[in-house]
């Protein structure tokens, strides 16, 4: 049984491109202990979705688990206003792109934002975020998935198609 933070791990593969990687690098990126990530790659592989032999991200299978399972798998809903590291359209590229009455936020304390709680698909994406700007896009193109409009879906997943295949 896939967990969100398989989807977390996966798309952290999928932004080192074809860097050399151990898991204690994908652990300390990601502040995910070891034995997580070793699990969340062996569910990966046995969901068709990771090879271990090659090391490599299926990614036209995991771009369609994103674009036709995602938000039934891990749904969400928007929560409480809280301070925090904006998602979903609140993410600063997306901002550029779609006005929105109501800002969504992944908690964080030193954020920089206030909006309706989005629970991230694993509590420590907020640090990990602040690491990697190309996966704080990509994840937030997968809150857009979870709780954007028609519009703001189909930009989120041109995106997100372009950076995984």
């Amino acid at each position: 049984m896939m967990r969100p933070q398989d989807i977390v791990i996966l798309l952290k593969l999928v932004t080192l491109k074809d860097k050399p990687w151990q898991y204690r690098d994908l652990s300390a990126d990601l502040f995910i202990p070891l034995s997580e990530i070793s699990a969340s790659l062996k569910r990966s592989e046995k969901a068709g979705l990771y090879h271990a032999e090659a090391r490599n991200v299926h990614r036209l299978a995991l771009m369609e688990f994103i674009q036709y399972g995602l938000k039934y798998v891990f749904p969400t809903s928007p929560g409480a206003i809280i301070t925090g590291i904006g998602t979903a359209h609140s993410h600063p590229w997306y901002k550029k792109k779609f006005q929105a009455e109501m800002q969504y936020a992944w908690p964080d304390e030193k954020g920089d934002i206030r909006g309706a709680l989005i629970e991230p698909l694993h509590p420590n994406v907020p640090k990990a975020v602040k690491k990697d700007e190309f996966l704080y896009k990509l994840l937030a193109g997968i809150d857009i998935l979870r709780v954007g409009k028609v519009r703001e879906l189909k930009m989120a997943m041109d995106e997100l198609k372009k950076a995984i295949l």
